[in-house]
């Protein structure tokens, strides 16, 4: 690729501005920054704005109840016996009343072509378009509408704007914008649905509080990906803590995307603007704001493990609960034992647990002995062990401790000198053997490598390390040691919890405590590898416990082979799926979420001025009371789950007296499939949206939605089958006189396609389509410095990987770097919410459509397709102008295109077919 070709200049402009909103954003998080610590709440109510009215601007349009309307009379016979569908009494009784009358129906071939993309989002096949121009029978347009909605692509089609709606995507964003390789459930959740025409109340419900309304369901877990749909600022949740100003505003703006999310998609209303002070347009107080954030102050964006069947999720949960009991159970039997074995048989058990541990346990915390400090090397230090009576010792062996201080590591501060004895006596002062003697000359630090000694004759009760020579540890010295085991010939450990005395010690467990130098753990090692094999472990463990009640060992044994019943039965289980969703976050380090807090709520205070400093009064959960029998604060018992929070937004949603819910749904899908809505700000049906262009319709429209099934399938059907929308898209200069805009739709709009589809139909008429559904996105990217801000590269990716030939919506959509290609198609992007896609004509989308990658490789692929079938020039031309646009070229095109391909070649007269206009737009 040319450095300065149009994908390279595209990603430089837009690595340019995200730059520049980094800095802005920068700037205005230091200008918020106050004391690391909490700041004291000022209880002091935030005052109203002055011109703050509800119940005047409740009088908005879209305030108002909705109430199904009379159907409009028309008077003109011409226009009444072209009415299949209420939408045409609306549609044409307004052209009546201007003078203009509806555009005639679209031919056949332009119709299907029409209804495949809207419906589907690909192209129809030549054969499938002469079968339907050649269809005799008068339901034919109705039997091919239900054949496309009963088509798994439909989903796949209308995912797409509904993820635009609720800006989905797979990376964070933001600074490091690492991937999340979890987020696709969610899409498929919105495909699947669709698909199984899920009633909208219900979709809704799902996407606020499934987990609560539709427990141990798939959609009811995967749904939460609504929640967590949005960007996510890594750095300042898991690197800087709630209890900085930082965290808090991180979290704060991450509760102010849920509520923006959930408001804007489902309700079209700018909830947003009323974060620093009432809303200046519309009835939104801040109160309504802090009440509406405080639903989904339990919450945080993390990765949750669901089951796709609710008897699978019942019967993991049955286990878990019944495994948690038994470990209680089995806990409290061995406390009970080893209460009366001793220390030593809490170490043989340990030992045994970690034997028995499917995974080796990583290093313990408990590093060893380790002496008082000293300002030189030459102060003597000892530490002995006590094995309670004179033994037989076939050998000892000691361990060097490990320790990052100073970049010290292995063999941290062990002994220049040093000598090992054992005795009887107690202080050392007879019947005393030196058994290994290293205080004549330095010795060589042996890092954590086991140091073994020689054997001594007779048996000793006590052996003495005894250090001569400290060794540097940061301008000042001391000693320490992380093991001493002291084995007989049995290969039994004595010295395994043997009491430890010392000249001195730094007691500051779990790192340093003279107890750790007998616990069986020391670097690279663990409890059970202090013993040579299992039967001297068992062994051990049997004469221990014959000095136990034998009836708490036979109920301490029921209850472990109970317990690993009852975890063979959970491991059986196929493993738990995950999604990233909002949820409550347990968590670590910085990141810990309210899990810690057993899933309660955070406090949520109005701002002054929505600054983090400047806490007011406390709210509780609720929203906005916009229609008769909507509180403003939800009626919850003070010890209730933050999930019924949920449940009263969802509720409050879907209610059927709330008017923004159903308007805004049916002008959305309205808007795909006649480009342009009836209420022209899909995102905003406030005092600053635009004016429904027809009011009766969209009530029409939305009680009927409303009060019917819900069904989207149901809306399609009514708008794609009404005579509005089946009318030519051709020009009139008369109507064009009168309403150049077509907001009265004397016709239909001529649309440019999406990126989606355009990308997806360069697949699919190549013949490099590959139908697989679900799962894991694909990546058309190589990732570069994964491991810390990761760098996507599409420039690095080859179009010929097979795994990439699936349809757009399952692509991998990352926020800081879109796709040269895609962006230039006027893609989405999945930072923000896209209400309505840019349909912009410019000359990078032509370069884009010759030049990149994919295309170049789809017309190769396409004139290979034709060439297969063994045909001459001519045929293959007209084969594949029929495979791109849907029909045969006319004579002069033919002409032209076999003389380019006579010159230039199949794939590079393809080429050209594909960037014709007619392949990008639909009529």
């Amino acid at each position: 690729m040319h450095p300065l070709s149009p994908p390279r200049l595209i990603g430089i402009v837009s690595k340019a501005v995200r730059l520049a909103s980094g800095v802005w954003l920068a700037l205005c998080v230091q200008r918020l920054k106050a004391a690391e610590s909490n700041t004291t709440a000022d209880e002091t109510p935030i005052r109203q704005n002055p011109g703050f009215d509800r119940a005047q601007r409740l009088k908005w349009w879209s305030f108002q109840p909705i109430v199904r309307p009379t159907l409009p009379t028309i008077r003109d016979e011409s226009l009444s016996s072209r009415v299949r569908n209420p939408i045409d009494t609306f549609i044409f009784s307004q052209l009546e009343r201007k003078g203009l009358s509806p555009s005639p129906e679209a031919d056949r071939r332009t119709l299907i072509r029409r209804l495949y993309f809207d419906l589907i989002g690909l192209p129809p096949s030549p054969d499938r378009v002469d079968a339907f121009v050649g269809d005799q029978d008068p339901l034919a347009y109705e039997k091919l509408v239900e054949e496309l909605l009963a088509s798994q692509s439909y989903g796949e089609r209308w995912a797409r704007h509904w993820l635009d709606v609720v800006h989905f995507g797979e990376t964070h964003g933001y600074d490091k914008d690492k991937p999340r390789l979890n987020a696709w459930p969610y899409r498929d959740y919105v495909i699947r649905a669709l698909n199984g025409d899920k009633p909208y109340s219900r979709f809704v419900e799902e996407q606020l509080a499934g987990d609560a309304l539709y427990p141990d369901t798939e959609d009811g877990i995967t749904a939460l990906g609504f929640i967590a749909a949005g960007p996510w600022d890594l750095i300042g949740h898991e690197e800087v803590p709630e209890t900085k100003t930082d965290g808090q505003i991180a979290r704060m703006m991450d509760r102010d995307d849920m509520v923006s999310n959930a408001m804007n998609s489902f309700c079209s209303l700018t909830i947003q603007c009323a974060r620093c002070h009432n809303h200046k347009f519309d009835p939104i107080s801040m109160e309504d704001y802090y009440r509406t954030t405080a639903v989904f102050a339990a919450l945080d964006r993390a990765e949750k493990r669901y089951d796709p069947t609710p008897n699978l999720a019942r019967r993991r949960r049955d286990l878990e609960s019944r495994r948690g009991d038994c470990e209680q159970e089995l806990e409290k039997l061995r406390q009970k034992i080893t209460a009366a074995g001793g220390n030593r048989l809490r170490l043989v058990n340990l030992a045994f647990r970690e034997l028995d541990a499917k995974t080796p346990p990583a290093n313990r915390p408990e590093f060893g002995w380790h002496s008082q400090i000293e300002a030189t090397a030459d102060k003597v230090k000892w530490v002995q062990i006590d094995l309670g009576s004179p033994a037989s010792i076939d050998h000892v062996t000691y361990v060097g401790c490990h320790d990052d201080f100073n970049n010290l590591g292995d063999g941290f501060v062990f002994p220049v000198r040093f000598k090992i004895e054992v005795s009887n006596s107690q202080d050392f002062t007879s019947e005393v053997q030196v058994i290994e003697d290293h205080t004549r000359a330095d010795f060589p630090n042996p890092g954590i490598l086991p140091q073994t000694t020689s054997s001594p004759s007779g048996s000793f009760r006590y052996i003495r390390f005894t250090a001569t020579r400290l060794a540097s540890r940061q301008n000042d010295f001391a000693a320490a040691i992380a093991e001493i085991m002291v084995f007989n010939r049995a290969g039994r450990n004595l010295a395994l919890g043997a009491p430890v005395t010392a000249s001195d010690s730094i007691e500051q467990p779990s790192r340093w405590a003279r107890q750790n130098l007998t616990d069986g753990a020391y670097p690279g090692y663990v409890t059970s590898k202090a013993y040579p094999t299992r039967e001297v472990l068992s062994v051990e463990r049997a004469e221990l416990l014959s000095a136990v009640d034998s009836q708490l060992v036979q109920e301490e044994a029921l209850s472990a082979k109970h317990l690993e019943q009852i975890r063979t039965e959970l491991s059986a289980l196929p493993p738990p799926k995950i999604v990233y969703a909002g949820t409550i976050h347990t968590g670590s380090g910085a990141f810990r979420g309210t899990g810690g807090d057993g899933g309660k709520p955070r406090v949520i205070r109005v701002l002054n001025r929505g600054d983090i400093r400047k806490p007011g009064q406390e709210v509780g959960p609720g929203t906005i009371p916009l229609f008769d029998g909507s509180p403003e604060t939800f009626e919850l018992p003070a010890d209730h789950p933050e999930s019924s929070r949920r449940i009263a937004l969802a509720r409050w949603v879907v209610d059927s007296n709330n008017p923004l819910t159903w308007r805004s749904i049916v002008n959305r899908v309205w808007q795909y499939h006649f480009g342009k809505a009836l209420v022209d700000s899909p995102n905003d049906f406030g005092h600053m949206g635009r004016k429904p262009s027809h009011p009766e319709l969209l009530d029409w429209l939305a009680a009927d939605f409303r009060d019917g099934r819900q069904s989207l399938k149901d809306l399609h059907r009514l708008i794609v089958t009404s005579s509005t929308y089946r009318q030519t898209s051709a020009q009139n200069s008369k109507a064009e006189a009168i309403d150049a805009e077509n907001q009265l739709l004397w016709r239909q709009n001529r649309r440019k396609l999406e990126a989606e589809a355009i990308r997806d139909s360069l697949l699919d008429v190549s013949g490099l389509l590959i139908p697989t559904v679900g799962g894991p996105s694909f990546q058309d990217f190589v990732v570069e410095r994964p491991e810390h801000s990761p760098h996507y590269e599409y420039q690095l990716h080859d179009p010929e990987d097979s795994r990439t030939h699936r349809r757009s919506v399952y692509r991998f959509l990352v926020r800081s770097q879109p796709h040269p290609f895609m962006s230039a198609l006027d893609c989405a992007d999945p930072s923000m919410s896209v209400e309505r896609r840019n349909e912009t004509l410019n000359s990078l989308q032509a370069l884009a459509l010759l030049n990149d990658k994919v295309c170049v490789s789809a017309a190769r692929h396409l004139a290979e397709r034709v060439q297969r079938l063994e045909m001459s020039l001519p045929t293959q031309v007209t084969t594949a102008f029929r495979l791109a646009l849907g029909r045969k070229p006319g004579r002069d095109e033919s002409s032209e295109l076999e003389k380019y391909a006579a010159e230039f070649g199949m794939p590079n007269a393809c080429r050209l077919i594909l960037n014709l206009n007619e392949f990008a737009f639909v009529d």
